[in-house]
């Protein structure tokens, strides 16, 4: 209890710790923008492509659980600053790997609410498009 006052405390003071990590790195702020537009690519946003979306911030990121709204305040606020190709555009010299995964989480996002919306192709095939990505490199590999 005391620990959390304590973060509570330092957060008002430094910021909130998940959003510094995003500010701080603009790739991961790009491959968030891309996801959450992904998110928006239908026109509405389902309540199972949050959860992906909190379940890929956690996982693959390191985000924490409590700073994740305040992170997607953020990228509201960053991201009228950013279109998708600039979002992109910060992959482009990454390796081949790091792509495919903000493939892979573009398009678990997208089949999260189990309807894959003409939009959320379209955008999926640009991107993979603009990464220089295979559709066959999408598929998560069998672990």
């Amino acid at each position: 209890m005391a620990f959390a006052l304590l973060d509570q405390i330092r957060s008002i003071f430094e910021g909130d710790p998940g959003v510094r990590k995003v500010a701080d790195d603009p790739v991961l702020s790009a491959e968030l923008l891309m996801l959450f537009r992904m998110i928006l690519a239908d026109g509405s946003v389902s309540e199972s492509e949050m959860v992906a979306f909190r379940r890929i911030c956690k996982e693959a990121f390191g985000i924490p659980e409590a700073s994740i709204d305040n992170v997607i305040e953020y990228l509201n606020e960053f991201g009228y600053e950013t279109n998708g190709s600039q979002a992109v555009a910060q992959f482009r010299d990454l390796d081949v790997e790091r792509r495919k995964l903000l493939a892979r989480h573009m398009a678990e996002i997208a089949k999260a609410d189990s309807q894959l919306a003409e939009s959320e192709v379209r955008l999926l095939r640009r991107t993979l498009d603009l990464l220089d990505i295979s559709p066959v490199d999408v598929v998560k590999p069998e672990e």
